[in-house]
């Protein structure tokens, strides 16, 4: 347990770009991280999959491709918790409107199963609109809540 308690806070930021690659690129950087808090394989496939759901968002929705838009990357960690915040330069949408993916209607579509996968896996998940554009989404996992 003693190795447990050696985790020092630290923040990593990274600014990527529109791609599909930058999605493997901060999961990996994302995992690493985690790893560094102790966090079990199942809780490492839950942070990555909320990653790469966010990130695809964040190029795919949110840049649209786009070779001048960045997404920025920030991964903080204290010894209980990792914060993850991706945060994209498109036009930002209202979370509001996303159908809901669990209704009859929308069973085959995939509109909102990132978002619902988000918040299943992680323990807080928040979405704002930035200024002047863009959309950030912060994802938060507690170690002590890592083995429930």
């Amino acid at each position: 347990m003693a190795e447990k308690d050696a985790v020092e806070a630290r923040t990593v930021d990274k600014v990527l770009d529109s791609t599909l690659d930058s999605v493997d690129s901060a999961e990996k950087a994302v995992l690493r991280e985690a790893q560094r808090l102790w966090f079990d394989d199942d809780d490492l496939h839950k942070i990555g999959m909320s990653v790469r759901e966010s990130m695809v968002n964040a190029v795919v929705h949110g840049n649209r491709y786009s070779a001048r838009k960045k997404v920025r990357l920030t991964i903080s960690q204290t010894p209980d918790r990792l914060v993850v915040v991706i945060a994209d330069e498109g036009a930002g949408f209202d979370v509001g409107s996303l159908p809901d993916p669990l209704a009859d209607e929308n069973l085959l579509s995939p509109s909102g199963r990132g978002l619902m996968i988000m918040r299943a896996f992680m323990d807080e998940v928040q979405i704002r609109t930035r200024a002047p554009r863009g959309t950030e989404v912060k994802m938060v996992k507690y170690v002590a809540k890592a083995s429930s």
